[in-house]
């Protein structure tokens, strides 16, 4: 019988002072938490294969009712076992299964409020939230804060991302979720901004292995919490956001509906970056708030404004991408900002109906919102009113619309992740899909919301153009995001880049940094169901005929994922199964040459096509080439990816 609840010690002292804990694992026996309280204040740690992954970290939240975090009694406990399976579209796996033991905790504080924190525990996983019932006569309460926090053994190192300040950037557009990852960056170094770290966090804890933690089933009845600063005493700690955000329009605390429930804070764990990369905790702790209204389809868009920019917003441009997007088979064309002045809605119409005529959709770009920042683009004031925003999608349904992109939006406070909310929820009364862009992470919203596409949420492909620096920065950032920001939620990065120049005639501006084969191999490694593949119309007769016809079959939908090697910002290989056809893809961002002896089973003793680069002459970007490969019985086979390469094998 496998251990589920292995101590409950009790001590208490003159002063009332008492120590207690309870222990849950996972169905495994590997994972353990163990939830503890001392002197009225609750706290939990973290062992895996018996070695400390969290330490002493703590519980409660306080509110305007009353303080959770202190003065705490445990009233009792119960534990039961979850076993679910479940299936969704537009993420690493169409189908999962989810066993958890799980342990509720019932507390009363020192007015006798009650509260109840409940702990999921998985094989690699744990998800934990506070849950509180109707307090007397009072059926709603204003959470101010969290004291909920993460500490780690002094000697991990961190691959997280700095919260920017608020209303900062351009046209003060920030906080967008926007900035650089440092990779094994000490825990004492604060962050760049004094105002902590974006979700997902990753923690290397040594040779005792890595720890994401993030965030999942935030909706609008709660705010977008990050990470504060390290504290030596206690971690990480939860914080709101700041009071500056969305123009300093509405509060940084919570109002909760009672009974009510917080998201569901998520700790995933291993002794390797496996169950990092194929975690799938952010869905398997939510439930689908609507039913979706049609079959929503996945596929790829061809974008002009990548590198043609704002001056390609114009009809003949855009005609130009929709043909693109015909002759390779894509799904779908995005035309982004200020076609309402630029091309109008009238033509608009017209051009979705070519668009049609080629057996492309169109994809159409909006402002969030008219009063949250000083973005000049429109469309504005069209997706932030409930009114305004139906009439729209109405009209978008009656032209053939499939999807929107809404950018710009203002911050994680509690009114604006129901406006994120609420775009989703009635874009789907028209069988509309939803991208946003210039936002924060999606916390369980494939599942959650079944129109959903996916989020920007990184510094993402547009930098590619903006400036070089970035350029050179690219094979790093992509090997990075597969355990990170990537590994929780889908992430439109904005681009499989092909152009050898940042620019539309493809000889000015500065170069690209990294091989074709990286950028065909970055469209399998980075995860969205509807994926940008930014051809230009001059790529089809630039590039050798091979790489044309194989972007013309990338998919974007998965059934399963699996991680094969790799190291945050040095280098990744995932295998990835469409249907019954599997992919194995991987990116080097090391500055020397990378050879793997990879275990692929799923293509033991067969002849694979092998996607890789020839040897690199001087500081030019290595050639592709495209190649049969022998997989010996076992499924070994020895690959070697060029510096800023990449390499795909899938078979004949």
């Amino acid at each position: 019988m496998k251990r589920f609840l292995a101590t409950f010690v009790l001590a208490m002292s003159l002063c009332f002072a008492f120590a207690e804990s309870f222990e849950i694992v996972s169905p495994d026996g590997k994972l353990a938490v163990t939830v503890y309280s001392e002197n009225g204040k609750a706290y939990y740690s973290v062992d895996y294969n018996g070695r400390q992954m969290l330490v002493r970290s703590m519980l409660g939240l306080t509110t305007d009712i009353g303080d959770f975090s202190t003065g705490l009694s445990l009233l009792g406990h119960d534990v039961q076992q979850i076993d679910q399976t479940y299936t969704m579209r537009g993420t690493k796996a169409s189908k999962a299964r989810y066993e958890a033991n799980q342990m509720n905790l019932n507390y009363e504080n020192a007015l006798k409020q009650k509260m109840t924190i409940t702990f999921n525990v998985s094989n690699n996983d744990i998800a934990f939230r506070y849950s509180f019932p109707q307090q007397g006569d009072r059926a709603c309460m204003v959470v101010n804060g969290e004291t909920t926090s993460f500490a780690f053994p002094e000697h991990t190192t961190t691959f997280i991302c700095p919260q920017s300040k608020a209303m900062a950037g351009w046209m003060r557009t920030k906080p967008s979720y926007e900035e650089d990852y440092v990779a094994d960056a000490p825990m004492n170094v604060k962050s760049t901004f004094g105002e902590g770290y974006t979700f997902p966090c990753l923690f290397h804890v040594g040779d005792d292995g890595w720890v994401l933690v993030s965030e999942t089933g935030t909706n609008g009845a709660y705010a977008g919490c990050h990470l504060a600063d390290y504290d030596a005493t206690h971690g990480y700690q939860i914080a709101f956001p700041m009071e500056g955000e969305a123009n300093g329009i509405g509060t940084s605390a919570v109002g909760l509906t009672l009974p009510g429930v917080t998201p569901w804070r998520t700790i995933t764990v291993g002794e390797t970056l496996k169950p990092i990369a194929e975690t799938t905790i952010a869905y398997d702790v939510v439930e689908p708030q609507y039913d979706a209204l049609i079959d929503y389809k996945p596929g790829r868009y061809t974008w002009s404004w990548l590198l043609w920019q704002d001056n390609s917003i114009n009809y003949d441009d855009q005609i130009a991408f929709i043909d693109l997007a015909a002759a390779m088979g894509y799904e779908y064309t995005l035309v982004d900002n200020w076609w309402d002045t630029r091309i109008g809605r009238e033509r608009i119409a017209e051009l979705s109906r070519y668009a049609q005529s080629k057996g492309v959709s169109l994809m159409l770009w909006y402002s969030s919102n008219g009063f949250e920042n000083d973005a000049p683009q429109g469309p504005k004031n069209r997706m932030n009113t409930s009114v305004v925003r139906k009439k729209e999608l109405a009209w978008l349904k009656s032209i053939g619309v499939k999807g929107i992109k809404v950018d710009f939006f203002g911050g994680d406070k509690q009114h604006t992740m129901q406006l994120y909310e609420d775009i989703l929820s009635d874009a789907n009364d028209y069988g509309i899909q939803v991208i946003f862009h210039g936002c924060t992470l999606p916390r369980g919203w494939e599942r959650m919301y079944p129109n959903f596409i996916g989020s920007e949420a990184v510094l993402a492909s547009e930098n590619l153009f903006f400036t070089e620096d970035h350029a050179k920065t690219e094979a790093f950032e992509l090997t990075v995001h597969p355990f990170c920001r990537n590994a929780v939620a889908a992430m439109d990065w904005g681009g499989t880049v092909m152009n050898r120049y940042m620019s539309r005639d493809n000889k000015s501006r500065h170069k690209r940094y990294t091989s074709d084969v990286f950028e065909i191999a970055s469209a399998f490694i980075n995860q969205c169901s509807v994926q940008c593949i930014a051809l230009q119309p001059n790529n089809l007769a630039e590039l050798p005929q091979f790489e044309i016809d194989f972007l013309k079959t990338v998919p974007t939908s998965w059934d399963e994922t699996l991680f094969l090697d790799g190291y945050p910002g040095r280098y990744v290989v995932l295998a990835r199964r469409h249907g019954d056809k599997w992919y194995v893809a991987g990116l080097n961002a090391l500055t020397e040459p990378l050879t793997l002896e990879l275990s692929l089973p799923m293509f033991a003793g067969k002849t694979v096509v092998l996607y890789n680069d020839k040897k690199a002459k001087g500081d030019e970007l290595p050639e592709a080439q495209m190649k049969t490969l022998k997989v010996d019985k076992e499924g070994k086979v020895k690959i070697t990816m060029q510096s800023n390469g990449g390499m795909v094998v899938c078979e004949e």
